[in-house]
């Protein structure tokens, strides 16, 4: 017997977390992303993809806006991100991580609408992303929202200090230059590492700074 596996709290990647085991008894991370209808839809496919990547196990919840962003923007429907995760619509409220019972570790919402932030800021549970990011906060998880609008009303930016308050991290869709990215993707990678930094999972999805040369 390959010794115990113990199903209390656990460090996986720097990470607290309850960890999933699989059919062969090895730790997986469980993350939830969330997509919504923000445009930038990109940055949640590659999220997806490049989670997938890492072989965390993932589950999905898609706005109906979001598919059709993702169709418009990407080029790419229901069936790819069906290959990377379970796949869930977002008025599937008897999903299992609409309940605080269900073992998650992390969410992030990827791109965040503000119309999504300001369910999450005031509680407003009417969809299941918005359910999802409850349970998270609720159960102390970690939760990551990546905003993706421009520029921002009043009202947007208190509604991302409500959440910032309740412990969401905020990580809006703002790429850095300092790694002097020559493609889309580079770009797009830059935001998807500074989300990876947030999980804890180790990547090499840009190049850090390490000071001027100068």
């Amino acid at each position: 017997m390959q010794g115990l596996i113990i199903l209390n709290q656990l460090v996986l990647n720097g990470i607290d977390i309850n960890p999933g085991v699989n059919d062969q008894g090895v730790v997986k991370m469980k993350v939830v992303v969330g997509l919504t209808g923000a445009s930038g839809a990109v940055y949640g496919y590659r999220l997806v993809e490049r989670l997938y990547g890492t072989k965390v196990e993932l589950l999905i919840i898609v706005s109906d806006v979001a598919l059709a962003i993702l169709k418009d923007e990407v080029g790419i429907g229901k069936e790819k991100l069906s290959k990377c995760g379970r796949v869930y619509g977002n008025s599937e409220m008897m999903a299992p991580t609409a309940s605080g019972s269900f073992q998650f570790d992390a969410m992030v919402v990827a791109p965040c609408s503000m119309k999504t932030l300001a369910c999450i800021a005031n509680g407003i549970s009417s969809t299941l992303i918005a359910r999802t990011a409850e349970v998270a906060l609720k159960e102390k998880r970690k939760l990551v929202l990546v905003t993706r609008e421009t520029p921002l009303s009043l009202v947007d930016i208190r509604n991302m200090e409500k959440a910032a308050e309740a412990g969401a991290v905020i990580l809006p869709a703002c790429p850095g230059f300092y790694h002097k990215p020559k493609t889309l993707e580079e770009l797009v990678d830059h935001v998807i590492g500074k989300v990876f930094d947030q999980l804890g999972i180790k990547h090499n999805l840009f190049k850090r700074w390490e000071g001027s040369s100068r």
